[in-house]
């Protein structure tokens, strides 16, 4: 999975600046249009603000605050973190929305870029534009350090998963692998198929993951496990100095996940818009049969990364629809009415799509637990 979507040269996602749309494999919400990042903005400046008072309240009780009334309220830095950020189009409609809407905010924002494709972040400018003024870095990495408000837009279900099975003997780990054949005679060139075969885990983590969890297979039971989702949400926590992460991605808590209403598990293909579904009853698995020319997908274990967070300092703040994050946020929009009538806030809300199957998990750290826009409407998951 890793290779088919990440290899510099053959990756799916490295080959490109862009694999969503009309013209690619899937849709997301950026592809519906700026409505989506517009509405983000509102819940970043208001994270902005909550920033603010955190720190002059931190600084107060240190007494380190020589400040006056007048520069307190200048602009302070505000690092806004793309996680997974492709060619910037998300970042590109945030601060657009911001210069329109809060010139101060606009001016405080230091934006960064995590991309690990080398194509996408070379056509991050040329996205920005305009706004290109406020980008700061692009690189393979999360910055060392940052205080604002990462965000992980339909990253985590795209990260390298270890796909199990439980047998009657106990835990299975799903390996691919290459087979030469001869061709009829000697007369055909050689060619190379890809299957799959069980063998024992490669890693005790792996059980150790649904230990923790209290989970128990049954037997004939496949699922994938994100080891990967869980080190991701660490090292964004520790990196993290004061701020939020906003997580959003499709995906349930373990509960579900692990449960025999997913027990043939949720790693899926799309290409042309179209999803090949999980594991196929018999022959070659459909992931396997175009390597790095589809998209590769699992549903995210919102449990286990919510746990990881927090065992790193951050505080779990919600975790609820996307439905009902954008409708907290509509009210803070310049003409909420106009926002209401445009056939994109309609894609981003519909029940079963977009706004349902997308879930917003925001974390915390060195802020409290403050009542935020995105979750005024209704805390609620489906």
């Amino acid at each position: 999975m890793d290779l088919a979507l990440y290899d510099p040269e053959v990756g799916y996602y490295a080959r490109a600046t862009q694999r969503s749309g009309r013209a690619g494999d899937f849709f997301t919400s950026v592809d519906v249009g700026p409505l989506f990042g517009e509405l983000l903005e509102v819940q970043l400046a208001e994270m902005s603000e909550i920033l603010k008072k955190a720190t002059a309240e931190n600084a107060k009780n240190a007494e380190q605050c020589f400040l006056s009334a007048s520069s307190a309220n200048s602009a302070v830095a505000f690092d806004l973190v793309e996680a997974g950020a492709g060619n910037g189009r998300l970042s590109a409609d945030i601060l657009r929305a911001a210069r329109r809407r809060d010139r101060a905010f606009y001016d405080a924002l230091r934006l960064h870029f995590v991309e690990s494709s080398a194509a996408a972040r070379g056509a991050q400018r040329s996205t920005l534009a305009d706004v290109a003024d406020r980008l700061v870095s692009s690189s393979t990495d999360i910055p060392d350090s940052f205080e604002g408000v990462l965000i992980a837009n339909e990253l985590l279900d795209a990260l390298p998963v270890h796909q199990v099975v439980m047998r009657d003997e106990g835990l299975k780990e799903i390996y691919v692998v290459a087979r030469l054949f001869n061709g009829r005679d000697g007369r055909e060139a050689e060619s190379l198929a890809l299957g799959t075969i069980e063998g024992p885990p490669s890693t005790p983590e792996l059980q150790e993951y649904l230990d923790r969890l209290h989970v128990e297979l049954e037997p004939g039971w496949r699922v994938e496990i994100n080891l990967r989702a869980v080190d991701w949400i660490r090292d964004a926590a520790r990196r993290l100095r004061r701020g939020f992460i906003i997580v959003i991605d499709y995906g349930h808590e373990a509960r579900e996940l692990y449960s025999a209403t997913h027990s043939s598990g949720t790693l899926t293909t799309y290409a042309s818009h179209r999803s090949m579904g999980p594991e196929p009853s018999i022959g070659v698995p459909v992931w396997l049969r175009n390597p790095g020319e589809q998209d590769l997908t699992t549903h995210v274990d919102f449990t286990s990364v919510r746990a990881a967070a927090e065992a790193d300092g951050m505080t779990t703040i919600a975790l609820l629809d996307q439905t009902y994050f954008l409708l907290g946020l509509l009210p803070g929009l310049t003409n909420p009415q106009s926002a209401i009538r445009n056939p994109q806030y309609k894609t981003l809300m519909l029940p079963g799509g977009l706004g349902s199957t997308h879930k917003v998990m925001i974390l915390g750290k060195g802020v409290g637990a403050p009542a935020l826009s995105g979750c005024s409407f209704k805390v609620r998951v489906t």
